[in-house]
């Protein structure tokens, strides 16, 4: 049975919450959503709020799936992170970072990789 691209990316999302979650991180939020983009999870770090970026390649021959996160990409996510904080002000005076789960091969397998702190707002 072929998986659509929304289930692949669903579960690579599943991959990569779980794998942090047995980091240490707590989920928050997944899939937020606001005016310029959606950020993929929303977590905490002890103190530091986390906005998790990630990106699935089967393959790498055009490029890793961290490299896919360009500068558009990294506006986009810059700009719900600043829309999220406005509506959970809560997290306001936390400290913040950006990551990305880069993930290749299968996403049952082990080619989970960490970013991070990946850009800076």
């Amino acid at each position: 049975m072929l998986k659509t691209a929304i289930a692949i990316g669903q579960q690579a999302e599943d991959a990569a919450c779980l794998y942090l979650n047995n980091q240490g991180l707590t989920t928050l939020y997944r899939n937020f959503r606001g005016p310029r983009g959606e950020i993929d999870a929303i977590m905490q770090d002890r103190d530091t709020i986390v906005f998790i970026e990630v990106r699935y390649r089967k393959q790498s021959r055009f490029g890793s799936g961290a490299e896919s996160v360009n500068h558009t990409k990294q506006a986009k996510l810059l700009a719900t992170a600043l829309y999220f904080l406005q509506k959970h002000p809560t997290y306001n005076n936390y400290p913040s970072r950006f990551d990305v789960i880069s993930i290749s091969g299968e996403v049952q397998g082990n080619g989970i990789n960490w970013i991070r702190d990946a850009f800076q707002s």
